[in-house]
């Protein structure tokens, strides 16, 4: 992956990121009264602090799954690891990444996958 490429999804990602943040600290004023209190760079490191109950309880299910996945995606950019399938260990096409940023699968090994689970 370019390192363009790699810069506008870690972009994407946070903001992404921050979407559901700030979704959470608009429904939740005890929570917002944390985030508030925050340095910026400790945004990073939110569902790792004791506030990941606070979260689980505030975010719906869907929320948080994409949550996760989407922190799993910017570890892995930080890893070098970004935009490889985790199954097969080709690369992800990029269209996919820009339709599902956080995609740790290619089309083929998720298709497969989501047979096998149903």
């Amino acid at each position: 992956m370019d390192k363009e490429f790699t810069d506008s999804m870690r972009v994407s990602l946070t903001s992404m990121k921050q979407e559901i943040l700030d979704k959470l600290a608009a429904t939740n004023a005890e929570f917002r009264a944390i985030v508030e209190e925050m340095d910026p760079k400790d945004f990073a490191d939110v569902a790792s602090d004791d506030v990941d109950r606070k979260m689980i309880e505030a975010l719906g299910s869907q929320d948080m799954k994409r949550l996760r996945s989407i922190e799993a995606a910017l570890v892995r950019l930080q890893q070098g690891r970004y935009g490889s399938c985790m199954k097969c260990s080709k690369k992800i096409p990029r269209e996919r990444l820009e339709a599902l940023p956080y995609a740790v699968m290619c089309i083929d090994c998720q298709k497969s996958e989501e047979r096998r689970n149903r």
